[in-house]
């Protein structure tokens, strides 16, 4: 059977450049002279930054995320805790915002990246693999939602002499879930998926 030909769409003018091999590291564009890097293909490093993120995501759930000393009182609380204390005082769509953009979105998204890193070099369900990598991208933006809760801790450090905003464990580990999300997600390619497929 002929050897498939590869091609690499240009990101500038859109040509499709013929390669020599697929995924190559970088390719010049003969149309626009521009230079193509490839996404990263490490599907290994991918699996490893969300395994990482899902054994960092736990605890992070756990710890305490942030003390909060105001008029004397001094309250420690971990970031379900807060939600709880939220839905309590009446706040439930602050609340439900906080719970989808800090427990149920965050881990819809490594559970999701965990399984298609972990059985990308299996032919079976590329399609549905595609599909969930889409997912993934989709509610990647709501994680932007995570700053709401940056904003609050300014606020509150704002008040100055009339309180104290302390980070806790929690607040570190929730960073690192982010930051080793980001990179799962930054270094998988979804055509990963379907080399075999190619090859056949």
């Amino acid at each position: 059977m002929p050897e498939a030909t590869h091609y690499l769409i240009c990101q500038i003018c859109g040509y499709s450049i013929p390669v020599d091999q697929p995924f190559q590291e970088e390719v010049t564009c003969p149309r626009c002279a521009n230079k193509n890097r490839e996404k990263p293909r490490s599907a290994r490093l991918s699996f490893v930054f969300s395994l990482t993120a899902l054994i960092f995501y736990f605890p992070a759930n756990i710890f305490p995320f942030m003390t909060i000393e105001m008029y004397g009182n001094r309250n420690s609380a971990t970031i379900w805790g807060g939600i709880v204390s939220l839905a309590d005082s009446g706040y439930w769509p602050i609340a439900f915002i906080v719970f989808l953009a800090s427990i149920l979105i965050p881990l819809v998204k490594l559970v999701i990246l965990f399984y298609i890193t972990a059985t990308s070099h299996y032919e079976r369900h590329a399609l549905l693999k595609t599909r969930l990598y889409q997912i993934v991208e989709a509610i990647g933006r709501w994680s932007m939602l995570d700053i709401f809760l940056l904003a609050v801790l300014v606020a509150l450090m704002k008040l100055g002499r009339w309180s104290t905003v302390v980070p806790e464990p929690g607040s570190l580990l929730f960073l690192l879930v982010v930051i080793f999300t980001m990179l799962a997600s930054a270094y998988f390619d979804p055509r990963l998926l379907w080399d075999e497929h190619e090859q056949e």
